[in-house]
């Protein structure tokens, strides 16, 4: 039974013709990019150093980045900066809930100004207190 199993488990079919095989490979090798293609679009390094140095070339490059980055966000401004200079909301709610607190305090600002709008002295009133001259005085339609 043992015998059985494993020869059900063994591929028989032939393994193609290798003719095949290799006009495939020739006509893949034909249609190869490159080498500059390559490293043009960085899939291959483009490097002047020895292959036993390009690791390490390589680490160097990415620690030149690393400092950089570090000094860069090192001369960051402070979130208390930026809220100073109104780059950053000053505001204690969720990112989710910034849109609709800001929608809601442009909302209050209409009303308050409506409201001020509506109750502003008439012209003839501001005459009469010597804060209008009497020909700056325009009729309303």
């Amino acid at each position: 039974m043992a015998e059985g199993t494993a020869s059900a488990g063994v591929d028989k079919a032939p393994l193609g013709n290798t003719l095949e095989r290799r006009n495939s490979l020739e006509k893949s090798l034909q249609h190869r990019p490159e080498e500059q293609d390559l490293k043009n679009r960085h899939i291959l390094l483009d490097t002047t150093a020895a292959p036993a140095l390009q690791a390490r070339q390589a680490e160097l490059e990415r620690q030149r980045i690393t400092d950089n980055l570090k000094k860069g966000l090192s001369k960051r401004p402070e979130k208390d900066q930026l809220v100073e200079r109104n780059i950053l909301p000053d505001s204690t709610a969720a990112p989710a809930l910034q849109e609709k607190q800001r929608e809601l305090e442009k909302h209050m600002r209409a009303n308050s100004l409506e409201k001020q709008i509506q109750n502003r002295p008439k012209p003839e009133e501001l005459v009469k207190e010597g804060i209008l001259q009497g020909m700056a005085l325009v009729t309303r339609v």
